[in-house]
Formats: structure tokens, sequence, C-alpha cells
């Protein structure tokens, strides 16, 4: 896989990309990752990759040109077009299915936004998928395709030190993660559940199975569904 992320401040997302799994996965060449400045296909003496809206208003608008340019720059460097994603607060809220899916194609181009937001010629040449991870505003696009390359590198076979691991996190199968121990068996006058210590793998499976459904209709009772309640 290929990933490009193109942004403004390469800066920010280069050392998350150099740390971690993320590093991993790259060195045993599962994934490409490469930064691409928007402002490098700006065509003033500037670099101006904005300017003010038509119409008025506060704040300035990302330029077509730069965008445009910079799609069609990494997408030329072999592969052919990606899958084109734009990271905005008015995209489709990302969810661990869509990591799934993103996970199988071959090559992605994430878009980080700044400023006031996107010439909406860019969402109508380029169409790009619109992401976005949260009903909240950033600052710029960055931190959300961080989120986002993250949620997916991690599912590439492989890139994780256990084959099942992605398979029992959180969200991978529409609930929440079941409570995790570790040694020493008591801490502080907690204990750790008999039944995770008892060697018996059914029992333990169960366990977990139920404190998974447990914890989500207390946590996150949204992510029930019929299935879920016909399983119980």
């Amino acid at each position: 896989m290929r990933i490009d992320v193109l942004t403004l401040f390469p800066e920010a997302c280069e050392p998350f990309f150099s740390a971690s799994i993320l590093q991993r996965a790259q060195a045993a060449g599962l994934v490409e990752i490469a930064c691409t400045n928007i402002r490098d296909f700006a065509r003033d003496v500037h670099r101006s990759v904005d300017d003010k809206p038509f119409g008025g208003g506060p704040g300035m608008v990302m330029a077509c040109g730069p965008v445009f340019e910079a799609v069609e720059h990494v997408e030329a460097q072999g592969g052919g077009r990606a899958t084109r994603i734009l990271l905005t607060p008015q995209g489709k809220r990302f969810r661990q299915a869509d990591a799934e899916e993103l996970a199988g194609h071959d090559r992605l181009v994430l878009i980080c936004g700044h400023y006031e937001g996107f010439d909406e010629r860019i969402r109508q040449g380029l169409a790009p998928r619109e992401i976005s991870i949260g009903d909240y505003v950033l600052s710029g696009g960055e931190a959300a395709a961080m989120v986002v390359v993250d949620a997916v590198v991690r599912l590439l076979p492989g890139a994780l030190g256990h084959e099942d691991s992605a398979g029992e996190d959180s969200f991978s199968n529409g609930l929440l993660e079941y409570p995790q121990y570790t040694r020493p068996r008591e801490f502080r006058g907690m204990s750790v559940p008999e039944v995770l210590l008892s060697g018996d793998h059914a029992s333990v499976a169960e366990w977990r199975r139920q404190q998974a459904i447990e914890r989500t209709r207390r946590r996150r009772p949204d992510l029930l569904n019929d299935n879920v309640e016909e399983c119980r």
C-alpha cells in the first residue's frame, strides 16, 4: 500500500509516521507513507495557497490550483488514480468499518485542509471521499490524517505483533473491548478475576464476550444492535 498525505505542514505529520507501528510497517515493506507540501505547487512568488472568499466573509479559502496539482503529481508517480480522501468536519464520520475497507486499497491520497475550508471545486473536480473524525473543528486536517493513517495501517496483515490483535480491538466486532489484566494478580486490593486464572479457555472466552457486551451497553449503547441482543 502507498499513502500520500497532502498538507501545508508535513513537519507536523512526519514524526508521527516515523514511530511505533507505522515505522515498523514501513520498514517491513507493508506500506509507503509520503508527505507532500501543497505549497510546493503554488504558482506565485509568495507561494499562496489561499485567497479571500467570493461574496465576502471572514477568513481565507484554500485555492483549487495547488491542491489539484499536488494530487495529480503524487498520482503520476505510479499506480494511477488513488482513493482520494478529503479530511473535513463535513464528511462522513470515520468508523472502524471504514478503516477496514480502506485497508484493502492499494493507494490512498489524504488531503488536509486549513483556513476556512476548501474551494468547493476541489470537491467537484477531484471527487474525494469526505471523512470526519468527530463532531468538532480542528485547526487543520493533519491530526485527522494521522488518525486515519494509523487506523488503516495497523489493519494491514503483519503490521501488528499478533495476527489476532486487531480482531479483538474495540469496534472491530461492534463492541467495546473486554477488560484486560496482566501481572501482578493483586494490586492495591484489586484482584484479577478468577476465571482468567482458571485455564478454561471456553470460560475465558465467554467471560470476555459477556464483559464486552455489558461494557458496551453501559458506555456506548448506540453500538448495540439486534444481532448482539440475540446472542446474549
